[in-house]
């Protein structure tokens, strides 16, 4: 009785540390996949910048960068924020932010953390910033 306790016990340890962190249904089930999309209006004011170091210059960038995250995300207006960096060429950075409106994202870029970082630019990247400016779009409906 006690060797098959501990063989069962053993074999539950095991299981929960091969198939990684339990999940809590009850967590997804009132949160749910997808109910962060709701906060996002449809026409909300989204853009995607990016933007290439010149070559040695990578990691200065990459340095320079990453407290943008914190500081953006910090900033009640900006509704979303993502910095990302190609794998496959490090130092090209991809920017994904959404604002309720242009006037929200345009408040954004006078913010003197903002222009620090493109005051640095033209030392770090080449060719500096292409931005795109999108709106959100929403099933019919939404």
């Amino acid at each position: 009785m006690i060797t098959t306790l501990r063989l069962q016990a053993s074999a539950i340890l095991l299981g929960g540390l091969l198939a990684g962190p339990v999940l809590r249904t009850d967590a997804l089930a009132q949160e749910g996949p997808g109910q962060g999309y709701a906060k996002i209006a449809s026409g909300a004011y989204s853009v995607v910048a990016e933007v290439r170091a010149k070559p040695g210059k990578e990691a200065e960038l990459r340095a320079v960068t990453l407290p943008l995250i914190d500081l953006v995300r910090s900033d009640p207006a900006n509704l979303v924020y993502f910095l990302q960096e190609n794998r496959e060429t490090p130092g090209h950075f991809i920017f994904y932010e959404i604002f309720a409106n242009e006037a929200d994202f345009e408040s954004h870029n006078a913010m003197p953390y903002v222009k620090e970082w493109f005051a640095k630019l033209p030392e770090l990247a080449d060719g500096g910033v292409k931005v795109m400016r999108m709106q959100i779009l929403a099933p019919a409906g939404d």
